[in-house]
């Protein structure tokens, strides 16, 4: 699934809902889905429509101490959280489940998450036979194995990354697959960039390495070495990886390796050795997708002495451990996360270990869930909702006046073939042989980490398995997959502001209407288009219209350059140029659907708003936020996602359905000729 796993958010929100009509919304108009006390009238829409749409509830709503933004997917994200939590504590109450029953399973996990005491008396305990491990490596040969060991425990993933997944030009077939890694810090930017901003991070880095190692016994003096040696092996590291935006090129990052030719190009390294230490058998072949960073790599485990590899092992186990220990451990976890981020205070514990559970074993969690909280009846309405996009979404194809006829059918046979999954798997994953106990929770924890690494490589030599799902129900997201070809919306996101069974059309459609049309986009973006209608990574277009359309991703990424997010950093158009044809085309999707319908087809307003007006106050209200300044530089950097304000503008300006929405004239700050305006899809 490298490369081919497309959302439509960053963090924790992201989209879906199901088909409002205007006619129930006419018989229960008590509720605003649209509220004028959250604009700020005393702007134009067409000088600065983020502000018009949102400025008073921005206003009025900072970002709380305990997070690092705060707009509509965090309220969202925050009421399932909630939700979840009320599922878990119900079923820790619950003294007749069953053991090995799901809600007995799901309650042991929560409750030994919650349990302080006896986390606090443990102390770093759990860690302590791993980390003597380390000290018994005595040669470069046993660095390597010891890698492997911790990568199939659950424990760490050093060095470099490893997954099982489908062949992206065999799509039938999945295949083990090497990745650049082995660094801690968000980006190599982070070691390689040393401004003012980095430099503090890299401070606070080396103080959180160095207060690990203390707290497991080292002196002060030792801790400060090794936090050096640490960052300075992780800095070459970084060197050698590719760029964010390098990483996005599914052809670049797809280099098939007989193991034996991988062997040569890393010279000390035996591949076959490697995998059978990461319980790989009977492989002879791996997807590398970036083997300059293996070379570099080969040649450090020969150059770094076998006692800073050691050094180098422990802290993997450290960092990976620390917010599962004891609190000094996860205390000197959040410090080191808050000049990251710049939290004020702690999440509550209730709320971490939510999350976590939910991270850990959502498939068991998702069932208690999905019966509280997703009907049937939702399901069916959304089915009805995404079948009214993909329509649109024909209809516009075949309207395209850039595209010829040819590569048409294929686009069209390509829409044909999305396959929609709603709500929560068909067949759920219940964790066979995972052992859960209410007093040990670092071991639950380890033993999720150790039971995921299995479940991923049993997958080989077996069919793909297209029932799998990456988020869990609870989740606040949606994706699309592009070698199985799916887009994916989890029960956790079909509530307002994308979408409310009360509310008119123009605010379903501008909500879940455009996340729908946003994840179908992925599938036509610069990187989704590489792939045909069965997943494979294999052109599809003639030669002219490729052309025309890399023309048009050039012209969109040069758009979102000049958006200035902070300080002097601009927007990334070529890292966030996939996210940003998302939304440019499901918004114009979404919009074509939309005038489909009774409502659309009126002029009718509501609230004061015409139809056309609440279409596009609904998408700007999903996207209105404020956030730390700390947060936003490091999206900035890592995020493909443009940020929340730039999301509102950057559709909306190349859609003359706008302009005419909103009077937006020439000499207004936010206009573009309608010559200059970018159509897509």
């Amino acid at each position: 699934m490298k490369n081919t796993y497309k959302k439509i958010l960053y963090s924790a929100a992201t989209i879906v809902a199901l088909t409002g009509s205007y006619s129930s919304f006419a018989q229960s108009k008590a509720k605003i889905f649209i509220d004028a006390a959250d604009m700020d009238k005393t702007v134009k829409p067409g000088d600065d429509f983020y502000t018009y749409a949102g400025g008073t509830w921005i206003k009025n709503n900072p970002v709380p101490a305990k997070e690092t933004s705060w707009g509509s997917f965090n309220k969202l994200r925050d009421f399932n959280v909630n939700a979840v939590k009320k599922v878990l504590e119900t079923a820790v109450t619950d003294k007749k489940a069953a053991p090995g029953s799901v809600t007995k399973r799901v309650a042991d996990f929560y409750s030994a998450g919650m349990d302080s005491l006896t986390i606090e008396k443990r102390g770093y305990t759990p860690i302590k036979e791993m980390l003597k491990e380390v000290d018994a490596v005595n040669s470069k040969a046993a660095v390597l194995k010891m890698i492997g060991r911790l990568k199939v425990s659950g424990a760490a993933s050093p060095l470099y990354g490893f997954s099982v997944g489908q062949d992206r030009k065999n799509v039938e077939v999945m295949i083990p697959q090497l990745s650049q890694g082995g660094i801690t810090l968000p980006d190599r930017d982070y070691y390689l960039k040393n401004d003012g901003r980095n430099s503090q991070i890299q401070d606070a880095y080396k103080k959180y390495i160095s207060t690990l190692f203390t707290l497991t016994g080292s002196s002060a003096a030792a801790a400060q070495q090794n936090a050096v040696t640490v960052f300075n092996l992780e800095k070459q590291l970084a060197a050698a990886q590719m760029s964010r935006v390098e990483m996005r090129d599914p052809y670049k990052t797809y280099n098939k390796f007989q193991l034996d030719e991988l062997s040569k190009i890393t010279e000390g390294i035996n591949w076959r050795e490697v995998l059978s230490d990461l319980k790989i058998k009977k492989q002879d072949t791996v997807l590398v997708n970036n083997p300059g960073f293996f070379t570099e790599m080969s040649k450090l485990t020969k150059s770094v002495s076998t006692e800073d590899w050691k050094t180098y092992l422990r802290w993997n186990i450290l960092k990976s451990a620390a917010p599962y220990l004891s609190s000094n451990f996860v205390n000197a976890n959040f410090a080191f996360n808050q000049v990251l981020s710049g939290q004020r205070t702690q999440t509550p514990r209730g709320e971490r270990i939510s999350l976590l559970t939910d991270g850990s074993i959502g498939e068991l969690l998702g069932q208690l869930y999905v019966k509280e909280y997703f009907t049937p009846e939702a399901k069916a309405r959304m089915t009805e909702l995404v079948a009214n996009l993909r329509k649109a979404f024909a209809v516009r194809i075949n309207k395209l006046d850039w595209m010829s006829p040819a590569t048409k059918v294929k686009a069209l046979a390509k829409l044909a073939a999305f396959r929609p999954k709603i709500g929560y798997p068909d067949k759920w994953r219940n964790y066979d042989g995972l052992a859960i106990n209410r007093n040990t929770y670092f071991e639950n924890v380890q033993n999720v980490g150790k039971w995921n690494y299995n479940y991923m490589i049993d997958q080989l030599g077996k069919p793909v398995d297209r029932e799998r799902w990456g988020m869990t129900p609870p989740t606040v997201n949606a994706y699309y997959n592009a070698t199985l070809n799916e887009i994916v919306f989890p029960a956790g996101i079909l509530q307002f502001p994308f979408f409310d069974p009360k509310a008119d059309d123009a605010v379903n459609y501008g909500g879940i209407g455009a996340v729908i049309g946003h994840e179908m986009s992925h599938g036509f973006d610069d990187n989704g288009s590489k792939y045909d209608a069965d997943g494979t990574l294999r052109n599809w277009w003639t030669e002219e219209d490729r052309i025309k359309f890399d023309a048009k991703t050039t012209t969109l990424a040069k758009q979102y350059d000049a958006y200035t997010v902070l300080d002097t950093m601009h927007v990334n158009g070529k890292l966030t140029l996939g996210e940003n044809i998302g939304d440019l085309g499901g918004l114009n999707v979404a919009y074509e659907a939309f005038k489909m319908t009774p409502q659309g087809k009126s002029t009718a307003t509501i609230d004061g708003f015409t139809p056309d007006q609440r279409f596009f106050l609904s998408w700007a209200q999903v996207w209105r936020g404020n956030i730390l300044p700390q947060t936003e530089a490091q999206l900035i950097v890592t995020d493909p996602h443009s940020p929340g304000q730039y999301r509102t503008i950057g559709a909306p300006v190349n859609m003359d359905a706008w302009y005419n929405a909103f009077n937006v004239k020439e000499g207004d700050k936010l206009y573009k000729k309608p010559e200059d305006r970018i159509r897509m899809w």
